[in-house]
């Protein structure tokens, strides 16, 4: 028997970016998570819920209010918690610590201090994956994403998205966690999927970053 496959990985971007559709292939790619023959509960977890309000596209850990700051840490504690009693699990995020500086910074309230949070989830092998695409890409996957969005008017001005893109890139970079940068623009979800999974590989990703059988 092979080493257990606990892959822990964040995906991080601006919105367009495919990052919801490459959790869910991350999670059922037998690279990844091992090969299924049935189909079981993987949950993916995600600071893009939006459950500090009882309304859609509320706040939440990304975009909480200046007296929520707390609550917000808080949370991001109870989640470290959870990762470091269950190590061996594979943990796929789908927006997570990078995403709220970038909107505290982009709403123009200070930049909010996540040291201790990577302090916790290096140790646990958390990676980022940065999904990202071309300038001229993203008019195209705006036109795709209209057909099914609930709230369309988030996509009226894309210029927004390029700003925070560049923002991403700069806070990926300075983490403590090992990063790789995706170019989603001609690439469908499964395969972004296969590269982070070559990447995962290469980089010693898929496992524990040591070795124990308890």
């Amino acid at each position: 028997m092979g080493d257990k496959l606990c892959p822990k990985v964040i995906l991080e971007g601006t919105r367009l970016t495919q990052k919801t559709e490459i959790a869910f292939a991350l999670n059922e790619h037998p690279r990844v998570v091992g090969p299924r023959k049935y189909r079981y509960h993987s949950p993916l977890v995600s600071a893009e819920w939006c459950a500090f309000t009882n309304v859609p596209w509320g706040r939440g850990l990304v975009n909480y209010a200046p007296e929520e700051e707390a609550r917000a840490f808080e949370t991001y504690a109870t989640w470290a918690r959870l990762f470091e009693l269950l190590p061996y699990y594979s943990w796929i995020v789908d927006r997570f610590h990078v995403s709220t500086r970038v909107y505290q910074s982009q709403a123009g309230r200070s930049d909010p201090d996540f040291g201790w949070l990577e302090a916790r989830l290096a140790p646990l092998g958390f990676r980022h994956v940065l999904c990202t695409r071309r300038p001229d890409s993203f008019e195209a996957a705006r036109a795709d994403r209209l057909r099914v969005s609930g709230n369309p008017g988030q996509y009226d001005d894309l210029a927004p998205f390029l700003r925070e893109q560049d923002l991403f890139r700069r806070l990926v970079r300075e983490s403590r966690l090992p990063h790789t940068e995706i170019d989603v623009s001609d690439l469908r979800p499964e395969e972004a999927a296969d590269r982070i999974a070559d990447w995962l590989a290469a980089t010693g990703g898929l496992t524990a970053p040591w070795r124990s059988r308890s």
